[in-house]
């Protein structure tokens, strides 16, 4: 019997590519494409499914790792792939958190999607070791803390420095340290310029 895969992908063009991927394999079966996660979420709920492949960013009110919780509240059997093409450092720790089996970054990986899905059917929990490494300014993303990476996240968000130091429960001093240090090390000119790169780039993202 063929694996049933759902997958929830807005790109028309990488929900194809795993469409083929599917289709072109003995062992899976396409139950249903979906273009947000809603749809997915309540397809599984109603028919089931053996394998999702899960974008995390995917237009609609809900974002891929919160369809993924649902799914595991309700299908725990349901094996799940989440797909990202954003090195947002969080999102490795929230779908380890969530139950999630397997992780794969969409444009830089080098296994492909058909041996990632082999492996998580066969009881394989496949994660990438780090997340993809990109420029922001004349920084690699490596090169930024933890803290920083806090503090950027809440600066997408639009937050000021009053409230992030309020939310981390650090000093508006501190905050202000941090921004500056992130400005230096990346070149920009302003905490919004920081703000709008590190968002385009997906290395720090408000869901």
């Amino acid at each position: 019997m063929k694996y049933r895969v759902v997958i929830a992908e807005d790109y028309k063009m990488i929900r194809q590519v795993f469409t083929d991927a599917v289709e072109q394999s003995e062992q899976y079966t396409l139950a249903d494409a979906f273009s947000n996660a809603e749809e997915a979420v309540a397809y599984i709920g109603a028919n089931g499914a053996d394998l999702v492949l899960m974008d995390v960013l995917i237009p609609g009110g809900m974002s891929g790792l919160e369809a993924a919780r649902q799914i595991k509240q309700t299908r725990p059997q349901t094996k799940i792939i989440i797909v990202t093409s954003m090195p947002e450092l969080s999102y490795i720790d929230q779908a380890k958190s969530i139950g999630v089996e397997s992780f794969w970054y969409k444009e830089v990986q080098e296994q492909p999607i058909l041996e990632i899905m082999d492996r998580t059917m066969n009881g394989e929990s496949v994660y990438p070791g780090s997340a993809p490494l990109v420029m922001l300014g004349n920084a690699p993303s490596t090169d930024f803390t933890d803290r920083e990476i806090d503090i950027l996240r809440e600066l997408v968000g639009g937050a000021s420095n009053k409230e992030i130091a309020a939310k981390l429960n650090i000093a508006e001093k501190t905050v202000k340290m941090h921004v500056t240090n992130m400005l230096q090390k990346t070149g920009y000119h302003s905490r919004l310029e920081l703000a709008v790169r590190a968002r385009h780039l997906g290395v720090a993202i408000r869901e």
